[in-house]
């Protein structure tokens, strides 16, 4: 699928081993034009989200919707390091076929946050991984990549996984 008229390609990359395949996939088939630009995508869970629940309500009347910033820092800081890991995986990939690359963090739904950054950057195309879930698990669990190739405004590549 190699080409040379692509001017701006994004991959979403989560750390998962589907993405980095589809990172090497990308790095492997497609040429951009020479003023293109190859983005590695990571978006990071919102802190409430990452740390799966919120403090719950201090016991005996206490308020409500108090948000602990010590547990909030210390789950920003955990996410930091694991999206400069998630990066530094990618640009390892990256640099072992020289092969320069962007990098872009945004925070959200991975899947709103995708297809906003991908239209933001009037990608013609994204790139991504997606695990290989039946039918029951994709019910229940959604997936990522169903929406982005429903709602993002440019081709999408799908790397499966096993």
């Amino acid at each position: 699928m190699a080409t040379g008229n692509l001017a701006s390609v994004v991959v979403a990359v989560d750390g998962s081993e589907e993405s980095m395949n589809a990172l090497r996939w990308a790095l492997d088939n497609l040429r951009l034009r020479p003023d293109g630009a190859l983005v590695a995508l990571h978006v990071q869970s919102p802190p409430s989200i990452a740390a799966g629940l919120n403090p719950g309500p201090i016991p005996f009347g206490g308020p409500s919707e108090v948000e602990v910033p010590a547990f909030t820092q210390a789950i920003e800081a955990h996410q930091r390091r694991i999206t400069q890991a998630i990066l530094d995986h990618a640009l390892k990939i990256c640099s072992e076929r020289n092969v320069e690359v962007k990098t872009d963090v945004v925070v959200g739904d991975p899947k709103d946050k995708i297809c906003e950054v991908t239209a933001n950057l009037k990608a013609d195309l994204l790139v991504m991984g997606c695990r290989a879930f039946g039918p029951l698990k994709r019910m229940f669990l959604g997936s990522v990549s169903n929406y982005c190739i429903n709602n993002v405004g440019c081709p999408v590549v799908v790397i499966k996984g096993t």
